[in-house]
């Protein structure tokens, strides 16, 4: 299950995006990306500060500080957003990357299955963008 923080990440950086938001542009107060989401400004702050350590978003304190995009909204696949705030998008822990191995994995009927759903849910989430999200795009 996605929780709130993928689902408020994925938000933030779209509301960015169809701000016209990018390199190029003013940064977004973070007071004003939270007021249009309806996100606690501590919460939103969590968030932004994993994105920004990662390098999607660039952030600047002070005034006329804020938030904008490091790509374009069609270089943001939504997994690596996903991916950055949940941690993984494994639906069961053997597949994740910090697990131990497991001492049924040569004889476990169910992994293929698994394995292949992971590859679905991977799949899906990194053939979608930003830009797919926005007006006019794929999705909207």
């Amino acid at each position: 299950m996605i929780s709130t923080k993928g689902r408020y990440a994925l938000r933030v950086m779209l509301d960015l995006a169809e701000r016209g938001n990018s390199a190029e542009t003013e940064y977004i107060p973070l007071k004003d990306i939270a007021e249009r989401q309806q996100i606690s400004e501590k919460y939103l702050e969590i968030i932004l500060k994993v994105l920004v350590k990662e390098k999607l978003l660039k952030g600047l304190r002070g005034k006329g500080g804020g938030y904008r995009l490091t790509r374009r909204p069609e270089d943001y696949a939504v997994g690596e957003i996903l991916e950055l705030t949940e941690g993984t998008l494994s639906q069961v822990a053997c597949l994740t990357e910090s697990a131990e191995p497991c001492s049924r994995r040569e004889h476990c009927q169910t992994l293929p299955m698994w394995k292949e759903f992971d590859a679905l849910v991977h799949d899906f989430f990194y053939g979608i963008t930003l830009a797919d999200l926005m007006p006019g795009g794929k999705y909207s």
